[in-house]
């Protein structure tokens, strides 16, 4: 019998908060950080349960669920469609759900008393999307964002922060060469557009599909350790 979800608390539906979530127990008394694990289109909280699990126990590590339902245990921030050219997108559920976890970890930060110097957002595909809009439109409420196989939305541009503040930020960008669902190109692109914005950032490429392999787990890992931990 597996007992993978023991250590993920039961579904919060909490009104003071915007987003349904988890949490990765047992929760620290005085998190030293706070890390948004997000996931993908069609999944749910659970998703990233064992990443969230490897991450320094005295991280208060959140599970959020997309807000959008798709299907009986099958959630996404927004509707994606895959066309010949490209994914198109319902821009308006994107941006959204992009207010929606800016006010959600605004509510996390004065909760739990954990400063936007010490909280970190990353996801996978779409939620690895979802954290690089809320990374580079609000760089005031985190230090850093990961992209796990995913993207950055050509529509966020209009919605960027000045470059100063562009500055304080890391991001980590990692991305599977043979990527059927969402092609390596597009994480070129995130790597060039954030050289472009003066955004310090870290992009790794591995020899697989659509995936959060071991591999790139474990440099996530690492990237992420570097900022959740004391200075």
């Amino acid at each position: 019998m597996s007992h993978t979800l023991d250590p993920i608390s039961p579904l919060q539906q909490d009104p003071a908060f915007t987003l349904d979530f988890r949490l990765r127990q047992p929760v620290p008394a005085a998190p030293k950080a706070c890390l948004l694990l997000l996931h993908g289109v069609g999944g749910n909280e659970t998703n990233l349960a064992e990443l969230a699990m490897a991450i320094d126990p005295e991280v208060l590590v959140v599970l959020p669920r997309g807000p959008l339902t798709f299907a009986p245990g099958q959630f996404g921030w927004f509707r994606v469609a895959f066309t010949p050219n490209g994914p198109s997108i319902v821009v308006e559920e994107a941006e959204q759900s992009r207010q929606t976890l800016i006010r959600f970890i605004e509510q996390l930060q004065s909760a739990y008393d954990i400063a936007p110097q010490r909280t970190v957002i990353a996801g996978f595909s779409q939620g690895g999307i979802l954290s690089a809009s809320v990374g580079l439109s609000a760089p005031e409420r985190v230090a850093g964002f990961g992209v796990l196989s995913g993207r950055i939305l050509p529509e966020l541009g209009p919605r960027l922060a000045p470059r100063e503040q562009l500055a304080t930020l890391s991001a980590f960008i990692a991305h599977g060469q043979y990527d059927s669902k969402l092609p390596v190109a597009w994480a070129h692109k995130a790597d060039q557009w954030l050289t472009d914005l003066g955004v310090p950032h870290a992009t790794r490429f591995y020899p697989v599909d659509h995936a959060l392999s071991p591999a790139m787990a474990a440099d996530f890992l690492d990237w992420a350790q570097t900022l959740t931990s004391p200075r």
